[in-house]
């Protein structure tokens, strides 16, 4: 299995928790982080090698990443393990996924790359080298169906672990927040990439938020002590100090949970944010050579997965150039004081959860078994 961010680390860790006590004694490994590993994975490179976006931003590292993944594409061909499994990072799976194929073992890819959004002519190439893909959203099941390509909706395995009504007040009692305060999570990316270009301006909106309220609570959860103490720099640098934060590490679902509004980057945490019913502003920045290629590759208007889902600009959506601290906070404020859009959104994202809602664990294991030739246990 290759896992090669946090949001994949989780995904990776449902279909574990499932396949694990049908193989109790297979020997899982490749790439992944700690959630992984509480199944009993083996990780032999930190997973971070990989966590890397951007076209140009990959680039930089281009070298090391593709050592990794001859690396352990001939240990696989060496090895020949019963199943190979690519969760999300779809550039470096597929890499792996076609010359073992070819080899005869059996590849299997977790979460589909967002063909129906941009790059659809990917298909082709995905029916080459993939033998069965899980995927998250409904819709997604008939394209790969017209395709020829074995595919299984496994529902979205974070809408059986948030609660469809969360608890606010015992997520702020743990976090130490009071149950009456206004409070704006922050989420600028779990990647260091993301950071570099988020972060400032995230704070900047932060900071002029709390100059409108100053009893406004700001929480940015980070994803880890590099990306924390990378963050903590960044602001530092920028003349943010004084700013003040709640600055976590990990926590990131409380943090969501105890949330009135999120400022969140754009990927899978805009569908946590959603799926925790929470009002939220989508921004993304990137260097500005990535953004003037892949702003003309998209097929539909929008980027957010709340969004993409609703078919609708159901929250607002601000990216790269518009991404300003004042853009931000000003959504963020309606977000905050229009009752009546808090409800709306309430409602809206309490249908999503119902429709992304399956036994992913049991549904994605039994996929997995019957890929390999083996009976599923009940």
């Amino acid at each position: 299995m290759v896992a090669g961010e946090s949001s994949g680390d989780l995904l990776a860790s449902r279909l574990l928790s499932g396949l694990r006590p049908q193989l109790p004694d297979a020997r899982i490994h490749g790439i992944g982080g700690h959630r992984m590993t509480e199944y009993g994975f083996q990780s032999h490179w930190p997973m971070e090698k990989l966590s890397v976006r951007g076209l140009f931003e990959v680039l930089a590292h281009y070298r090391e990443i593709k050592g990794i993944q001859n690396a352990l594409r001939d240990m696989l061909l060496a090895e020949k393990p019963a199943v190979f499994i690519g969760v999300d990072a779809p550039d470096f799976n597929f890499g792996l996924e076609a010359p073992l194929k070819q080899a005869g073992i059996p590849t299997m890819h977790f979460i589909s790359p967002s063909i129906w959004a941009w790059r659809g002519g990917r298909i082709k190439k995905i029916a080459k080298v993939v033998s069965h893909m899980l995927v998250v959203f409904p819709f997604e099941e008939e394209i790969y169906r017209k395709a020829g390509i074995p595919v299984t909706y496994v529902g979205y395995p974070l809408a059986e672990v948030i609660p469809m009504v969360p608890d606010v007040n015992a997520a702020r009692t743990s976090l130490g927040l009071p149950l009456t305060a206004k409070v704006v999570a922050i989420l600028p990316g779990s990647r260091m990439s993301e950071l570099k270009y988020n972060a400032v301006a995230f704070i900047q909106a932060a900071k002029r938020l709390v100059s409108r309220d100053p009893s406004i609570r700001i929480v940015v959860p980070m994803a880890g002590e590099r990306q924390r103490a990378y963050f903590t720099e960044l602001i530092h640098k920028a003349g943010l100090g004084d700013v003040a934060l709640d600055l976590l590490s990990g926590r990131s679902h409380e943090v969501v949970a105890a949330a009135d509004a999120v400022l969140v980057a754009s990927g899978t945490a805009t569908l946590e944010v959603a799926l925790f019913k929470k009002p939220m502003v989508i921004a993304y920045k990137m260097m500005r050579a990535s953004w003037q290629i892949l702003r003309h590759m998209g097929y539909q208007p929008w980027i957010g997965l709340p969004n993409i889902l609703a078919r609708d600009f159901v929250v607002p959506e601000l990216l790269q150039d518009a991404a300003t601290p004042e853009a931000m906070a000003d959504a963020l404020w309606t977000q905050l004081a229009d009752e009546q859009l808090r409800a709306r959104l309430q409602q809206r994202f309490t249908e999503m959860h119902h429709t992304l809602l399956r036994d992913t664990a049991r549904e994605s294991a039994q996929a997995v078994m019957q890929l390999i030739g083996r009976k599923a246990s009940v």
